[in-house]
């Protein structure tokens, strides 16, 4: 019985203690716990995110390339939403009656109960008038954010632009994202996004029935701080690519420079570009559609996604593969009757020039097409090997010189050009037993070969540092430490020793500073600029005026590459581009005669619009004899090379 007893005073005991527990916890949680009651509150609490301002991006003279400006999206909560005036606030905010309409059904397909983005971008000239009306419109209250601008409208294609995200932004973030954030759509927004978006906060603020702030809740206990992105010291010279801009209006075509010593880039110009401030605001969409129909593109990054025959410049790197591999010296002499003949003589690969013997220095001073096409075909034909073996060897070599790769600049997009391997060749001609005639072009970088305009910058950063470069880059500093990424002062070999550089480099002095060099017109006063004039065939128009150089030849501060697209001789455009350019940022100032600088600024070289498209004719050689009739130093046509060979190539 007592035992009876006992156990009914221990049941009574644990459901004494339980009552206690569940009492003490319910004033716990309704009179000292104020987190429950923030949930609670949620009909007079609002929950504001508060998105945090995008790092800022500099030139390299900490001059602002990128900055934030404030605009205001409208948000609405649909439920909410009761007895407003629809025409005051359609006034207001620049839409009609069918806007509006369309705006709330929106809303409410989102969520009757969530606010959703009513009206994005409200600049806040507008804002101003909508801020005194805002408590009439219940349901509707605004939240403050931040977009770029661009204070000089320059390097579109580098800087990029950012958008709304979309659902695989979102999905991909797993979870960072929602719907109205912005994220970084292309250049460099695109690619340092973790770094510049920052990280968003939240304030709860009360309100009172009509919609105004009445204070922070709870003296912003379980508010967070909004922490902005990362800013960038870009490594470009704003004053330079404005210069460079300037040129290159109303021209097709791309200039990169790159400061030798470091990798970094100086300039990068995109033409035709536009002027970035069209990516934001209310009208980009607009805008966005009118730059993908441009039929310039002028969203075309072409530094890093155009492909040309590099012709002359490839002449640069054919010498110093060649000597490396011991198959010439600075001493090495070819005849030059006015052409290379090949294919058991029954081609010739012609030379305007007739320079009977020639050794390798005045070989690149001339551009001699002669000498190449047998520098060529001692490193093909004459290695005592297959010539498949030969070509790979030939190929390898040429690719430490950033051909045929992407060199792994930081934007999205880059291109790798065109390199064919030895297979492609096996497998065009039905056969391992082709040699150096059938593919000949190569020697004076045509054919079925391609470079973009930065690594034909690149390849004279390699000259001009007598062997290595360091990987192209467009941001020199991450954050207030200025964090350089490793991949960017790692130190990359081309391959080929130091002393086979100073015969090609004596060259492209002369070339430019000798009487009788092609790029002699654009020499500067003392400055010995090295460089070269080159024309790259295009089979659709129109050839292309290139012109690439470093400068000065000692301790040299800028490798520069310049292409205009359907201008012709690289001398007579891309040359005077390039050395005012280098004479502008070496000597602040430039001396080019006043006749020459206005023809490039006032001249249009943008193609016109044809009419009625000519009938194309395809022209074809045996390909025993591989013809290519008619050359000048920087031109070669060539003919024998199909566009459906091209097309399976690439």
């Amino acid at each position: 019985m007592n035992s009876f007893f006992e156990r009914k005073y221990i049941i009574q005991g644990i459901f004494i203690a339980v009552a206690v527990i569940i009492a003490a916890r319910l004033f716990y949680l309704q009179l000292i716990d104020e987190s429950y009651l923030l949930s609670a509150n949620n009909n007079v609490l609002r929950k504001m995110v508060i998105y945090p301002a995008r790092g800022v991006i500099l030139d390299r003279n900490s001059k602002v390339l990128v900055q934030n400006e404030p605009v205001y999206d409208l948000l609405v909560t649909p439920r909410e939403v009761k007895d407003i005036d629809t025409a005051l606030l359609c006034e207001l905010v620049g839409i009609d009656k069918d806007g509006f309409n369309r705006r709330m059904a929106a809303a409410r397909s989102y969520s009757p109960y969530k606010a959703s983005q009513f009206e994005k971008q409200i600049p806040a000239t507008a804002y101003a008038k909508l801020q005194e009306h805002l408590y009439k419109f219940r349901g509707f209250y605004v939240q403050n954010r931040t977009v770029r601008s661009y204070p000089d409208s320059i390097a579109a294609q580098f800087l990029g632009y950012i958008q709304e995200v979309n659902d695989r932004d979102i999905e991909r973030s797993k979870g960072f994202y929602r719907p109205g954030d912005y994220i970084g759509a292309s250049g460099v927004e695109s690619a340092y996004e973790e770094l510049l978006r920052g990280q968003r906060g939240v304030k709860n603020v009360m309100v009172d029935a009509f919609n105004r702030p009445q204070g922070v809740f709870a003296d912003g206990k379980y508010d967070t701080l909004a922490v902005a992105g990362d800013g960038l010291v870009s490594s470009l010279d704003k004053d330079l690519q404005i210069l460079a801009e300037k040129l290159m209006r109303n021209k097709i075509g791309s200039v990169v420079a790159i400061e030798p010593a470091t990798g970094e880039i100086l300039t990068f110009v995109s033409s035709p570009s536009y002027d970035p401030n069209m990516m934001v605001g209310r009208e980009r969409g607009n805008n966005y559609m009118k730059l993908l129909n441009d039929p310039y593109k002028p969203m075309f990054i072409r530094p890093i996604q155009a492909q040309y025959p590099p012709g002359s410049v490839f002449k640069v790197v054919s010498a110093l593969t060649a000597q490396q591999a011991g198959l010439i010296d600075q001493h090495t002499i070819f005849n030059c009757p006015g052409g290379y003949r090949y294919g058991g003589g029954r081609a010739i690969m012609r030379c305007t020039h007739v320079d009977g013997p020639i050794p390798l220095i005045t070989a690149i001073q001339r551009s001699c097409n002669t000498y190449f096409g047998y520098t060529y075909a001692r490193m093909i034909d004459h290695r005592g090997m297959p010539t498949g073996e030969a070509y790979t060897l030939w190929r390898d070599a040429v690719m430490k010189f950033g051909i045929g790769h992407p060199l792994g600049i930081d934007l999205p997009g880059e291109k790798s050009g065109l390199l064919p391997t030895a297979d492609f060749y096996t497998k065009r001609y039905g056969n391992a037993k082709w040699g150096s005639s059938y593919n000949i072009s190569l020697s004076i970088g045509q054919g079925e070969m391609g470079i973009t305009p930065l690594q034909m910058a690149n390849i004279m950063a390699i000259v001009a540092n007598r062997g290595f470069y360091y990987r192209p880059h467009l941001i020199k500093g991450i954050g207030e430490k200025k964090i350089v990424k490793p991949e960017f002062a790692e130190k990359i070999s081309a391959g080929v020793d130091e002393k086979y550089y100073e015969p090609v480099i004596e060259g492209l002095s002369r070339a430019v500073n000798v009487p009788g060099g092609t790029g002699y017109s654009v020499r500067i006063a003392d400055i010995e600029m090295c460089g070269k004039t080159g024309t790259a065939q295009n089979p659709h128009g129109a050839d292309h005026a290139v012109f690439f150089a470093f400068a000065p030849r000692e301790n040299p501060k800028i490798a520069i590459a310049v292409v205009v697209e359907n201008a012709g001789y690289g001398g007579t455009w891309a040359g005077p581009i390039a050395s005012m350019l280098v004479e502008q940022y070496l000597k602040d100032t430039i001396t080019l005669p006043k006749f020459i600088q206005d023809r490039i600024y006032n001249a249009d070289l943008l193609p016109k619009p044809k009419t009625e498209k000519p009938k194309e004719t395809v022209r074809t050689a045996p390909r025993e004899a591989h013809t290519q009739p008619g050359s000048s130093d920087e031109h070669v046509e060539f003919i024998h090379h199909s566009v459906a060979a091209l097309n399976r190539y690439e």
